[in-house]
């Protein structure tokens, strides 16, 4: 499935809010009909979705009737879903946004409070936003063959384990506070919203892929990026890896990195460190990350300060920035939902601008 390079016609789509009316009620944003997420209205010229990587395969088991043997027919897997959105006058380069894990691209989109999400706040202020689901998650689908079959087989060991974040463990691995019910001083993250938080939870169905998402995540990427072109890539937390791959193998069309708390399992090769040199990146991290052994941030510290130092020494330009640094505070895992969360956009756009030559589109 392909895209154009600019897609539709120039009429523009409104999307607006009036200011001054009441805001959503806790608990209510992202569990009933939302109401005024915007401050100001949004001109588009154009907002669609597609997907990109699909194949069609034939499975034996696209299901697993109660009688009788399932009829094997064709379905497509490992395709990535992308929602992009076009401002009247867009930046010379678009931004990539994916998502983290046990989530989907509705990360960027609005927050469980009801505020305006990073999708359409870059959007107002000039960059194409492609919002993605990565393959095997959310509206990108996944492959049910192995689950059919292990139920047809009796079989339980073919199962994989599909696995969904709890409230539980997101409270103090996002650091939304030390222990469940309890808060960081200052903590930016609308947790008497927290239902909203939960109801954005999905299982990790990209298991059921060959390779899983450290495969088929990037894969996908750089099948964007070659419909596309040149773009800038902002990964969140599991899918921080993808940069250091898709930058090995696209460097020409990665402009820029921002890797905000990304997972640092898997250790980027000699080539891909290599790959950066023309590549500007970013490591964003937010509040109470040092000394907390409830949360991953420390861990994933030490390993992203670790690759950065290896980019500056293969002669490329990366840093590593904790938002209280330059003055954010409060932010936790999911600084993209957090209450200040526009201001941390600010921040990146000031920091692209200064790191990324922009123009625009012809």
């Amino acid at each position: 499935m392909s895209i154009r390079r600019k897609p539709g016609a120039r009429c523009a789509f409104l999307a607006a809010a009036i200011l001054g009316l009441t805001a959503p009620s806790q608990g209510d944003a992202q569990t009933k009909l939302p109401r005024n997420t915007f401050e100001s209205a949004l001109v588009l010229q154009d907002e669609g979705t597609f997907f990109v990587n699909g194949k069609v395969v034939t499975t034996a088991f696209p299901d697993a009737p109660a009688t009788g043997a399932p009829t094997p027919g064709k379905i497509m897997i490992d395709q990535m879903y992308v929602h992009y959105r076009i401002p009247i006058f867009a930046k010379k380069y678009p931004i990539i946004m994916v998502h983290g894990g046990g989530l989907t691209g509705q990360t960027y989109e609005t927050t469980p409070d009801g505020r305006e999400g990073w999708a359409t706040y870059f959007a107002r202020n000039g960059y194409s936003v492609y919002v993605v689901d990565f393959p095997g998650r959310g509206r990108a689908g996944f492959d049910p063959s192995i689950i059919n079959q292990a139920k047809l087989e009796n079989n339980a060991s073919l199962l994989p384990a599909i696995r969904r974040t709890t409230e539980e463990a997101a409270w103090t691995t996002f650091r939304f506070g030390p222990a469940l019910g309890v808060t960081y001083p200052g903590l930016q993250y609308p947790v008497k919203n927290v239902d909203g938080f939960d109801a954005q939870g999905v299982p990790y169905t990209e298991v059921t892929l060959q390779g899983g998402a450290l495969t088929q995540g990037p894969q996908a990427l750089v099948a964007l990026l070659d419909q596309l072109g040149p773009a800038i890539l902002l990964v969140h937390s599991q899918s921080g890896p993808f940069a250091d791959a898709v930058v090995g193998l696209r460097p020409d069309l990665v402009k820029a990195v921002v890797n905000i708390e990304g997972n640092q399992l898997t250790i980027p090769t000699a080539q891909q460190i290599a790959a950066y040199r023309g590549v500007p990146d970013i490591e964003l991290f937010g509040d109470n990350v040092i000394g907390n052994p409830a949360s991953t941030g420390q861990d994933r510290l030490n390993g992203r300060t670790a690759v950065s130092k290896a980019i500056n020494a293969a002669g490329g330009r990366s840093e590593v920035v904790q938002l209280p640094m330059v003055g954010l505070h409060g932010n936790c895992h999911m600084m993209m939902q957090d209450k200040n969360n526009l201001k941390v956009a600010d921040y990146l756009m000031k920091w692209l601008k200064k790191n990324v030559k922009f123009g625009r589109n012809g």
